[in-house]
Parts: structure tokens; sequence; C-alpha cells
């Protein structure tokens, strides 16, 4: 059985790298906690500098092989003028293809009016590709040798843009990733076009509010729209409920469209802040695609630390 879950998964795995315009950027169910992965403009936005940790490991019933994501960021602002800095890196593997990637950004924030505040952020980067073949090894004569038994590595620079508009209890953003649509020869195993490939490029859109319901508790919903060429949507729903500004719990459900609407997921979320310093949050993923079967579990875990106001 596990092995026809893991020959299942790197048939899933070869059918997206065909199709390499879908989602190519890596994807976490708490980006609300570390939203500056989504749009480079939230860097400075804040009054003091944050760092996020994220791990998250999907579908664990593909014998090791599904998805599994790690990324460190820092941001901030400066402290005399309305600019903000950041950096990120993380990893992004999927079966016998990983991206390494990591870049820095800048932005700049100016008054709307009295209630509100609009940042333009900037981020640049480079980014490895690999490609491990090994992975892939069948006994079929369809298949290279020199390409099933090595590893293939590709390297691009890349660069995101984003705006985001902000008061005491609103936002909205907007953003676009992998600018530049670089092309990296892969191998022709991958795409019968000379085994061209391209970055593509992803747009999100993002909004939310935080609600004050009384001394005690607090409710946050937030929507993150996806959009990749040509045509792929993904929709977040999120609500997160805060008690005392301790401990949160929230939910969030994920549906998509490829050509048809179809539920992608529904997560459970928790987290805990000691003395607004320190941060730690979960994520507990119920698949609900046709996958379903196959996938097992998704875990994901942020642990975040704030440091003291520079303004």
């Amino acid at each position: 059985m596990k092995s026809l879950k893991l020959i299942i998964f790197i048939v899933f795995c070869l059918v997206f790298i065909k199709q390499i315009n879908a989602q190519q950027a890596p994807y976490y169910t708490q980006y609300m906690f570390n939203d500056y992965l989504v749009n480079p403009a939230v860097a400075g936005t804040f009054n003091h500098f944050k760092i996020r940790a994220n791990s998250r490991i999907q579908w664990t019933g593909f014998g090791g092989e599904g998805p599994r994501t790690m990324s460190i960021s820092g941001y901030g602002p400066f402290k005399e003028k309305d600019m903000g800095y950041g950096g990120y890196i993380y990893n992004d593997v999927t079966g016998p293809e990983s991206r390494l990637t990591l870049g820095g950004t800048y932005a700049y924030n100016i008054a709307i009016n009295d209630a509100w505040r609009i940042s333009g952020g900037l981020s640049f980067g480079y980014m490895q590709y690999k490609l491990d073949g090994a992975i892939m090894h069948f006994d079929d004569d369809l298949y290279d040798p020199a390409m099933t038994n090595g590893v293939e590595t590709k390297n691009s620079l890349d660069a995101n843009l984003g705006f985001y508009a902000y008061s005491t209890f609103y936002y909205v953003g907007i953003s676009a990733h992998q600018l530049l649509g670089n092309k990296y020869n892969v191998h022709e195993l991958i795409d019968s076009a000379q085994g061209i490939s391209r970055l593509t490029q992803h747009v999100y859109l993002s909004g939310g509010a935080n609600f004050i319901l009384n001394r005690d508790f607090a409710i946050t919903p937030s929507a993150l729209i996806k959009y990749t060429s040509p045509g792929l949507i993904g929709v977040d729903i999120n609500a997160k409920v805060t008690y005392q500004r301790i401990v949160w719990g929230g939910l969030s459900y994920r549906f998509g469209s490829a050509g048809y609407f179809t539920s992608d997921a529904l997560a459970v979320m928790a987290g805990y802040n000691y003395e607004n310093k320190i941060y730690i949050g979960l994520a507990y993923d119920i698949t609900l695609s046709d996958i379903r079967r196959y996938s097992g579990s998704t875990f994901e875990v942020m642990v975040g630390y704030q440091f003291n106001n520079v303004k």
C-alpha cells in the first residue's frame, strides 16, 4: 500500500511539473501570521522588528515524499524614516523537485489620511531549482538513465512587488511574485518543448479586519485570493478568535478553481502569545479534495519573536 501511495504521488508530481504554470510558490495555512511572505509591502508597516519561522509537512501519507516547506524571515521599520526592510529564506520540496529561495526587501509607506497609510514594497532574490531524478526512477526505457540517476540544478533571479493599505483595524493588499518570469531548462523529461519551463507570475489579493468584541475577545476574519496563469485560482477564508491577546483559535477553509471550483482543505489553528514577545502557532489541515484517500495528514508550526518598538 505504501508503494502504491508513493507511485500515485510521483505521478501527481509529474503532472504538476509538466504543467509548470501551476502553483510554484510555497503555501502556509498560517500565512496571516507572516503575511510579509505574501506581500513585501508589509515590511515597515509595524513599529517593531519581527522574526518568523515556519515549517509545513503536507500529505504524510505519501511515504515521506509529500510537500515540505521551511522558511525563516525577518522584517521591520527604519527608526527615523517611513521605510521598512526585510529578508527571507525558504526551502520548498515536493517529491522530486525543490526550490531554495532567498531575498531581501525594501518598502516605503506614506499616510493617506489620519486613519490610513499605504505601503509599497519590492523584493529581489535568488532561486535554486533542483530536480532529483533518483526519486523518479522507473524500469522503463522511455526515461533517460542520466536523468533518473542524477540531480539537475538550475539558478535564476527573481523579484516580487506589492502594495498594502492599512489602518488600525483593517488592511487590504495586492502583490505579484516571480515578476521576471525567467525560463530555465530542466530536461526533456519534464516538457517536450525542449525542456523549457517558466517561472509563472503569481498574484495575491488579501484583506482582513480586527474586531474588538469586549475586554477579553477579538475576532479577526481574513481572506486571501491567489491567481496564477492560465486561470488557476485559490481562495482562503479564515477566522481567528483571540482571548486576552494571549491565546487564539481559528478555522481556515480553502478552495480553488482550475476550470471549476472544488474544496481543497479545512484547517484548524491554535496559538499562544507569551508577553507579546514569543508567538507559537499550530495548524492541522484536513484534506477535502479527491486525493484525501491517500494524502494522510498535514501539519504546520509557526514560531515568532517580536522585538521592542523602535519608533
